[in-house]
């Protein structure tokens, strides 16, 4: 048990060291990546997983993140006493990872007046603050992460490639619908660094925004279980409950997203009168 748990611990660390420090040098000042872009963060991130996975996948099969635990768990895929092992592992070496890409930046931080963009470097933060539509969004991309893990590991490749494909799926899901809350799909991807920018002494920070820190726990967390549940019962058991499922699903998510928009624009009305 204690092996796995080192593997998560040093894979995750790797994967927020590698994608963490791609958005690092394109948030931080005088970093000579300043402004690389979506493009440039969305492929290192992939390339991020891929090497975590490399790291670890030959001891705890490199999940990296709790949702694919969770996730893997409630469809008995993964035993649920090894969870809080790996969650464990994971959260500490995200915790690791996000300290070493802030020594690995030291002098730009002072550099950089912006408190916002010094949070970037650790946390998520949605393009437009609505907690019902991240939530959905952060849903939506896990529920297609586990979905597109369960499908890639169903196919036979070459020895050594399946971490390749996996980062591939990463980039494809930044590339498509990472736009809207930066795609923690990864509880321990966002509260570790999060819980590093709270605890290191980063010169002109300002707070950790703990108000959302909530969406990209739930979020994942909700939909990966849904992008399992879905994909076990359409192609594991050819059952039509996973359609079901999924339908559903959907239909709930347009539901309290359309619900939340009407009491927000009725709100503003109200004001604005």
């Amino acid at each position: 048990m204690f092996a796995e748990f080192l593997a998560e611990m040093i894979g995750t660390m790797v994967l927020i060291i590698i994608g963490g420090g791609v958005v690092a040098g394109h948030l931080l000042k005088k970093s000579k990546a300043e402004g690389s872009g979506w493009i440039a963060i969305s492929v290192a991130w992939g390339l991020a997983v891929t090497m975590g996975v490399y790291v670890s996948g030959t001891v705890s099969d490199g999940h990296l993140n709790p949702a694919v635990t969770v996730s893997f768990a409630a469809i008995g895929e993964f035993p649920w006493n090894m969870v809080p092992t790996y969650i464990a592992g994971q959260l500490i070496g995200a915790i690791l990872g996000a300290c070493v890409v802030y020594l690995n930046y030291l002098p730009h931080w002072k550099e950089t007046k912006d408190q916002g963009l010094k949070l970037g470097v650790f946390a998520t933060d949605p393009a437009i603050p609505h907690y019902p539509s991240n939530v959905i969004s952060e849903a939506i991309g896990t529920a297609v992460l586990i979905f597109g893990l369960l499908a890639i590991g169903a196919n036979q490749f070459t020895d050594g490639l399946n971490p390749f494909i996996v980062g591939l799926l990463i980039t494809a899901i930044g590339f498509s619908l990472g736009g809207t809350t930066g795609y923690a799909i990864n509880p321990a991807r966002d509260l570790g660094p999060r819980i590093a920018h709270f605890l290191l002494p980063i010169h002109g920070k300002g707070p950790s925004n703990w108000n959302y820190a909530w969406v990209p726990i739930i979020g994942p967390l909700l939909g990966g279980v849904i992008g399992a549940v879905f994909y076990q019962f359409v192609f594991l058991e050819s059952s039509l409950v996973g359609v079901i499922v999924g339908i559903v699903a959907i239909l709930a998510l347009v539901g309290i997203s359309t619900t939340f928009s009407i009491a927000k624009s009725k709100q503003a009305k109200a004001i604005n009168h």
